[in-house]
């Protein structure tokens, strides 16, 4: 059984995207979007996504609707919908996601958006294989 504290687990990483847990059907992913930035517009073909906010301002871009996202707001995002979350305040945009089935490898660490559109160019960034 894994235990996570997770509002302070996400607030004290400062690595854009860190991969916490990984199970058979879901995994706990953390992310930090620095002011400016963002995660980039994505669609997960075969994953469900449900992201929920501990810090920060932003805006959630989800199939082609925009809303404010803010501490503890939740946004879910069925798998194929185009999606993009964008930090718009003076702070990091705090939040962990967990996606169903694993979107990423296990125990990944990107400290950067570059280093993680890196990895999944390179391939090096897949789920593990039930």
């Amino acid at each position: 059984m894994e235990h996570f504290d997770i509002a302070t687990v996400a607030e004290q990483s400062a690595d854009f995207r860190r991969v916490l847990w990984t199970g058979e059907h879901s995994q706990l992913v953390i992310m930090t979007i620095p002011p400016g930035g963002e995660i980039g517009e994505e669609v997960h073909e075969d994953t469900d996504q449900v992201l929920t906010f501990v810090s920060g301002t932003g805006e959630a871009r989800v199939a082609g609707s925009k809303r404010k996202v803010t501490q503890g707001d939740l946004v879910a995002v069925p798998a194929g919908t185009k999606h993009n979350f964008v930090n718009t305040g003076p702070n990091p945009l705090v939040l962990y996601t967990v996606y169903g089935p694993p979107e990423h490898a296990e125990g990944a660490v990107h400290a950067t958006k570059e280093e993680a559109d890196e990895a999944e160019e390179s391939g090096k960034d897949e789920p593990p294989q039930s």
